[in-house]
């Protein structure tokens, strides 16, 4: 059976139709700071009637390959539609429709990877749906798909198995109805908590600049593990308490949304039952450590406990993938830049809002390789791979080191991509600026260093470049597999 496109862009529509909310929500922010709401309205409209003309193709079930379809179109629709606002709100780099779609990829895809140079030049409400942008890419796109689909009675496990690749989340409830609105109510909460926690701040005069308008832009990127800050000097313009607070929520952002839902039913041992989240734990607590060590070697700040803070901070962020800065630690020595660097093939557990290759996955890579130690002392012996215990069956093995492998390439090409285009367009970016880059755009981190260090941006780096960075952040944030799938002919065959 030929697989049934019209349902997938039907869905996209009904997902598109939802984004005009959000759109009108970023409308009235721009009138409460007396601004223009007209480009955001206008781009409201537009979801809109893409979303109804999309919609009246007709649906069936959702198979799997219907899935693939409909979440690798989603996120590319929803990032074309998010551009809308930058190019008509916009100023500057924006006058680039490349430049906007950038910047809109980016957000839905929680890259925060950014082609803003100057903060100072564009509006409240543009900076504002930046950051709604990013918390939609979050988790919020994946909650109104199934909520959707749950609605009209497809295939909302498959999208959600499919998006997350993992099969934890549709454990959470019986009806995927439910589940959605488990996931969403869980979000928004974490959301709302955050932000009232740092306005508390502001208010206790703690953290001066954390006024309710950098309060909310903050909480809605921060449980996202996306990055964009409205602010130039992101974190770093803010007081310690709220450097803490959100490192905190950062770590909290990369967790397993199944392992955070149980805890606010008082299931406190999901945490030590979890081996993937005892393992994610101790890689924070041993890469911060490591990390702190040689910026105390180096001598970097006065007194241990900005050592300890900064370090924490960059570690987290980056092994999140969330990609704050309270420094620009592109001023660092190499020897902790390239464990930030390693820290990017990190990223947080499986069934969280983070990107990148996921802790599940390199701690089935750690034990298989340990079994291949240990049957090449004992070639008689069975071992199979367990984790929690239950035991990873062979085809999520090769699974798993086939997506790492093809990570590694993919990275490898667009870095090379990146280094002929610089040179060719004379535009001097080192090898390693190159690599981070890279890693930096594909792997969703933002970030990287060199031109697009914490407190640069990715507006220089050529056409060609920052095409292939949209194109890889699309590609990373679906996790590759949906997209190679889309690109064999026997997916459109049968």
């Amino acid at each position: 059976m030929r697989v049934d496109w019209r349902t997938s862009v039907s869905l996209v529509g009904a997902v598109l139709k939802g984004l005009a909310v959000p759109l009108a929500v970023t409308a009235l922010v721009a009138v409460v700071y007396a601004e223009p709401p007209t480009p955001f309205l206008i781009s409201a409209a537009g979801s809109l009637l893409a979303g109804f003309a999309l919609e009246r193709f007709p649906q069936q079930e959702l198979y799997p390959r219907e899935a693939f379809l409909m979440v690798a179109l989603t996120w590319l629709a929803v990032a074309l539609v998010g551009s809308i606002p930058f190019l008509l709100a916009g100023t500057g780099v924006f006058t680039s429709p490349l430049n906007a779609l950038f910047e809109s990829m980016s957000g839905i895809t929680t890259t925060g990877a950014t082609v803003i140079d100057d903060f100072s030049a564009h509006s409240r409400g543009l900076l504002f749906w930046r950051q709604l942008l990013q918390w939609l890419g979050g988790l919020g796109i994946l909650v109104l798909a199934v909520g959707l689909l749950s609605q009209l009675s497809v295939g909302g496990a498959r999208l959600m198995e499919t998006e997350t690749q993992t099969e934890d989340l549709t454990k959470l409830a019986p009806r995927m109805s439910r589940t959605a609105r488990l996931l969403g109510s869980l979000y928004v909460g974490l959301t709302l908590l955050l932000a009232v926690l740092l306005y508390l701040l502001f208010l206790l005069d703690i953290a001066p600049n954390m006024d309710p308008f950098n309060a909310v832009s903050h909480a809605l990127t921060t449980l996202a593990t996306a990055g964009f800050s409205p602010e130039p000097d992101s974190v770093g313009a803010f007081a310690p308490a709220a450097q803490y607070l959100i490192t905190l929520f950062m770590f909290v952002g990369a967790t397993n949304f199944v392992i955070l839902y149980a805890l606010t039913q008082g299931r406190t041992q999901a945490l030590r039952e979890s081996e993937e989240f005892r393992f994610y734990a101790l890689l924070v607590a041993g890469v911060t450590a490591l990390a702190t060590a040689i910026l105390a070697i180096d001598g970097e700040f006065t007194g241990a406990e900005p050592t300890i803070r900064h370090g924490l901070f960059q570690v987290v962020s980056i092994l999140t993938t969330t990609g704050y800065a309270t420094v620009d630690f592109n001023l660092w020595s190499p020897a902790v830049k390239h464990v930030l660097f390693l820290c990017m093939f990190v990223g947080g557990m499986a069934g969280s809002t983070t990107c990148s290759i996921k802790t599940f996955r390199w701690l089935v890579v750690v034990k298989s390789f340990r079994r291949e130690l240990f049957t090449e002392l004992h070639p008689e012996a069975i071992r199979p791979v367990r984790l929690g215990g239950d035991i990873v069956d062979e085809e999520t093995v090769h699974d798993t080191t086939m997506y790492i492998l093809l990570s590694i390439v993919i990275f490898v090409l667009l870095t090379v991509i990146v280094v002929v285009d610089s040179t060719r367009s004379g535009l001097a970016v080192g090898e390693f600026d190159a690599m981070s880059a890279a890693a930096s755009t594909f792997l969703n981190i933002g970030p990287a260093f060199g031109a697009a260090g914490p407190y640069g941006s990715y507006a220089d780096f050529p056409t060609v470049s920052k095409t292939a960075m949209v194109v890889l952040m699309w590609v990373g944030r679906i996790e590759i597999i949906p997209v190679l799938v889309l690109l064999t002919p026997r997916f459109w065959r049968s």
